[in-house]
């Protein structure tokens, strides 16, 4: 059955950009990761707008004005493995949209941007095995988190800008 979103477009958003999104990306960041210390994102993407490098950066994802999306791309992701940078992180589709391709959308948005700082590769780290395998992802080890528990370490390749 059809919906109302069936046919908006989705408008991705650089909160580096446009900054007037700065603090509903802070609150959507934070509810779509509650067990992030909350006030990690607010000082992260404060600071990033302003930030003098290429990382980091914050992305929204709207849909008729409504975030249904977000992501970052950041130096490390809570993550032992402090030789691979950049990482694609906080990837989060509100769940009623998923199954549209949205994450594409912000995968794509990281992937050309860190092509354009010069970066080669991109990576994540997830427990999440099949999903990004889809976006052209490969496993290459795993990682320790701060907190003791390891998670899976993927790597994709940049086309040169």
């Amino acid at each position: 059955m059809p919906t109302a979103n069936d046919n908006a477009s989705p408008v991705l958003v650089s909160v580096r950009e446009q900054p007037e999104y700065a603090t509903a990306a802070i609150a959507y960041f934070q509810h779509s990761w509650p067990e992030v210390l909350p006030a990690m994102y607010a000082d992260a993407i404060a600071h990033s707008v302003n930030a003098p490098l290429a990382l980091p950066q914050w992305y929204l994802l709207l849909l008729d004005g409504q975030i249904i999306a977000c992501a970052g791309l950041i130096s490390n992701d809570f993550i032992s493995r402090m030789d691979l940078y950049p990482w694609l992180c906080a990837l989060h589709v509100t769940e009623s949209e998923r199954g549209r391709g949205y994450a594409r959308l912000l995968i794509e948005r990281c992937q050309h941007d860190a092509a354009s700082a010069g970066f080669d590769s991109l990576y994540l780290c997830t427990d999440n095995v099949g999903l990004y395998e889809r976006y052209g992802f490969a496993y290459v080890a795993d990682g320790w988190h701060p907190w003791g528990e390891t998670s899976r370490i993927y790597q994709c390749s940049l086309p040169a800008v």
